[in-house]
């Protein structure tokens, strides 16, 4: 009944049979997830909330809130990768000349988790997110293309983060790394459930996002308001239907290339195996066709993001508007033809390194475009410096520094004398936590007081990205000078004393960043509560640009009493410039809005426990959920009655409601915008 599920896959029953430091971590880990759930389910009863929550979130279509709840997936997520850094930073300043207190096999398998919810639990989640909430606002859309196939997106997604949270619970992870590599994942190599929890976990995920990026991309070239050509949307559009492009191509070959993976361990097929015909060079390239692109996957958001912050606190309009579009464009080109730069030792011709290692340093021209574009919309404007403006300029000096290592990398000889060491690592941490975290903080921090009508405190914003900035300099900078001294990457013990202070600062950037993630909590926490004093309801804190900040914060179910009509780019700004802004508009009329669903809960919450059932052979599970998952999409093809009317006179209300409270509010000068003076209402100047 149990397949292959017994007490031994318990962390806590490994811990209780050999209680060594290392198991009685991870039985710590299982601990923490499952009194988590047991207090979060504790609390919602106590609280009465499940009817609300079910009703008002889990089932809903709205846009919005599937952009929220994708946000809260990715930030319970971080907390868990980021923990994991620490204790993997920790166990390499232990074991110098020394074991440590973490054993091989656990230690592997925490860089094979903080990898895999990096990316696939954290920043994807994160961007679908700020897409789905934002983009629909500034094309002036009520709603997503496709909003079932949203909810089934964020809902698979949900399953693949569940499953990878199961595994702290019952039984253990791959230790192959976040690529999966085989041979380190195939059967004979690995033939516990941690592959498997790997591969099944990474399959939601990456269905998940390639529904969303059909979605992302459908909306953008279908649901713009009249008027709002290609050259009128807002650069965060730009680079979300880019995003959305590399969404669709890339993510295939990674559900191809994981689907052949568990072939090879289910069914005994030989596509990657070492004999028998299997080529694991195959594998190595169908990953990395989705591995690079997915690099921009994650930053080109982050990149729309500054596009934003720094207009907006520089009080100018973006300079150089169709070089940054160009330069977005081509950065999606050429993410698809610089993959082989990821093994450039694995025996090809020097000549097809050269054209991969000159393609890898072209990606950078655009690039660098984009960073000169910024900063002359810096020049001579009204910069103010709060933290989202902080951390985009923080992202600047970083990533700059950064480059100049991939320039090195994109060279195949030197490429060949740091490959594999802590360098590589160095280096794509300098790109992904400024070039993605930086930007995703920012713009969480950003767009907030639209999404829930008032600001977050601003002090703690500035010790969260302080501690941020701080942190990533100390954690990182000193892989360079360990990875250049020989130090390898997924090192377990060190025998060098000469890396020990490298390994010190690292490990206390490590818990700096820590502290940045605490105090984005605490931050968030004292927000909440002091809620009352900092409301923006007008929806306006900013003197911001575009079509979002032109309605109420947060913003009506609808979006837009009547889809706007857009004569400019940024048109919420000439639109309060005209003296146009908050006016009532002359007739209103009943809106359709999608009626809330439950198949999207059910279908990504069966296929998870398909997905577990598959990892521990348990058959019967995997036919009954996998018999839910078709059922309910069949059952939802039939249904014709998806829709619900909001009466025209409801929306009236709302509208005039809020008109009311943008003509009563003082507007607040760029200098007083922290204060609780700013109801969301920004003076502007003709």
């Amino acid at each position: 009944m149990l397949g292959s599920l017994s007490w031994g896959a318990l962390p806590f029953v490994r811990a209780w049979r050999e209680p060594n430091i290392s198991e009685i971590i991870g039985a710590g880990a299982g601990s923490i997830v499952v009194i988590g759930a047991v207090v979060t389910i504790a609390l919602i009863t106590w609280l009465q909330a499940w009817e609300y929550l079910w009703t008002q979130w889990f089932t809903s279509l709205d846009h919005k809130k599937i952009g929220i709840m994708y946000i809260v997936i990715a930030l319970v997520m971080l907390s868990r990768a980021l923990i994991e850094a620490v204790l993997i930073r920790s166990q390499q300043a232990a074991a110098i000349n020394g074991p440590g207190f973490v054993e091989p096999g656990h230690f592997a398998q925490l860089f094979s988790t903080h990898g895999s919810i990096m990316i696939f639990f954290m920043a994807m989640p994160f961007l679908t997110g700020m897409v789905n909430y934002v983009v629909p606002l500034q094309i002036g859309a009520r709603d997503m293309a496709f909003p079932y196939l949203n909810s089934v997106g964020l809902w698979l997604t949900a399953g693949g983060s569940g499953l990878m949270m199961a595994s702290l619970v019952v039984g253990e992870f791959s230790t192959g790394g976040w690529s999966g590599y085989p041979p380190y994942t195939e059967l004979n190599f690995s033939g516990g459930p941690g592959p498997d929890y790997w591969i099944w976990a990474i399959t939601l995920a990456s269905i998940g996002s390639t529904t969303a990026g059909i979605n992302i991309a459908c909306t953008i070239y279908k649901f713009r308001a009249p008027g709002m050509t290609f050259l009128r949307m807002p650069l965060f559009c730009w680079t979300a239907v880019c995003t959305a492009i590399l969404m669709i191509f890339a993510m295939p070959p990674l559900t191809v290339a994981t689907a052949l993976l568990a072939a090879d361990r289910y069914l005994g097929t030989h596509f990657f195996t070492d004999d028998l015909g299997g080529n694991m060079m195959n594998y190595v390239n169908l990953f990395w066709l989705f591995g690079h692109p997915e690099v921009y996957i994650v930053v080109l958001p982050s990149f729309g993001v500054y596009s934003e912050v720094v207009s907006a606190f520089s009080s100018k309009e973006l300079y150089g508007y169709k070089s940054l579009v160009i330069a977005t464009m081509a950065i999606g080109v050429l993410s698809f033809t610089v993959w082989l730069h990821h093994f450039f030792t694995m025996g090809q011709s020097a000549d097809i390194n050269a054209v991969f290692g000159i393609a890898t340093m072209a990606i950078a021209i655009p690039t660098g475009v984009k960073i000169y574009d910024w900063i002359f919309t810096m020049f001579r404007g009204e910069v103010r410096f709060t933290p989202p403006m902080v951390l985009s300029l923080a992202f600047m000096v970083t990533f700059v520094l950064g480059g100049f290592t991939g320039v090195i990398l994109a060279t195949p000889p030197l490429n060949y004398m740091v490959h594999n060491t802590l360098f590589v690592v160095a280096h794509f941490h300098n790109m992904l936590i400024p070039g993605t975290l930086y930007g995703l903080l920012a713009g969480y921090m950003y767009w907030f007081p639209k999404a829930f009508g008032f600001r977050l405190n601003e002090r703690l914003g500035w010790i969260s990205a302080g501690c941020w900035i701080t942190g990533f300099y100390l954690a990182f900078f000193p892989l360079y000078v360990l990875g250049a001294s020989g130090m390898a990457r997924r090192t377990h013990e060190v025998f060098d004393p000469a890396f020990r202070p490298w390994l010190y600062v690292a490990l206390f950037g490590a818990f700096v960043l820590f502290t940045a993630l605490v105090t984005l909590f605490v931050q968030l926490f004292v927000s909440i509560r002091d809620r009352h004093a900092n409301m923006v309801a007008v929806g306006d804190p900013w003197d911001a640009r575009g079509l979002e900040w032109s309605v109420a914060a947060p913003p009506p179910e609808w979006n837009f009493a009547v889809i706007p009509q857009v004569e400019s780019r940024d048109a919420f700004y000439w639109r309060k410039r005209n003296r146009e802004a908050y006016k009532p508009v002359d007739h209103y009329q009943d809106i359709e809005l999608p009626k809330p669903s439950a198949c999207g809960v059910i279908v990504g919450l069966s296929a998870a426990a398909c997905g577990f059932g598959l990892v521990w052979r348990i058959w019967w599970l995997v036919a009954l959920f996998g018999a839910v998952v078709v059922a309910t999409v069949i059952i939802r093809s039939f249904l014709r009655d998806v829709t619900r009317t909001i009466p025209a006179a409801e929306v009236e209300a709302f509208d005039r409601r809020w008109l009311a409270q943008a003509h009563y509010a003082k507007p607040v000068s760029r200098q007083r915008e922290m204060s609780r003076r700013n109801e969301g209402l920004a003076e502007w100047t003709a």
